[in-house]
């Protein structure tokens, strides 16, 4: 897959670097990223990870934007209060960068789920905000093998 002139001029700083180049971007826009929540942490690594060109990127919350999450919480504004922060963190990657495929899992982690739902993704991060959600998902990617 060849990058179009568009993909070479937003990731012309990527392109650059020995280190990734063009192959490694190109790698990067097949890559499949989970952030298992979009609050303080997940938010804002939404945005960098659409920014650097991931081209899935999977994220699960089941928690709706308040005014009081929108200090810290930086993919969400004013206008977004009571969306579901999957959909709202998904507008915002969208803003930024249309290469990026947004799939949102408006639900919470548990033992129920979480095996099949990290099993669509290549690398896991953990954005949560209590350890039994940050146990249950060490222990998932443990025994999928996912790195987290």
């Amino acid at each position: 897959m060849a990058l179009s002139d568009d993909q070479l001029d937003r990731y012309a700083r990527h392109i650059i670097l020995r280190e990734i180049g063009g192959g490694g971007q190109q790698k990067l826009l097949r890559s499949k990223v989970l952030i298992v929540g979009a609050g303080g942490l997940g938010s804002p690594l939404a945005l960098y990870l659409a920014a650097a060109g991931i081209g899935t990127i999977g994220i699960i919350d089941d928690d709706v934007v308040d005014l009081s999450n929108l200090q810290r919480q930086i993919a969400h504004g004013t206008a977004d209060i009571g969306t579901e922060k999957v959909k709202s963190a998904a507008k915002a990657i969208a803003r930024l960068n249309p290469d990026v495929r947004v799939i949102d899992h408006g639900e919470r982690l548990n033992v129920a789920n979480a095996a099949a739902i990290i099993g669509d993704y290549d690398l896991i991060t953990d954005g949560t905000d209590n350890f039994e959600t940050r146990f249950l998902l060490n222990d998932a990617c443990y025994f999928a093998g996912k790195p987290l």
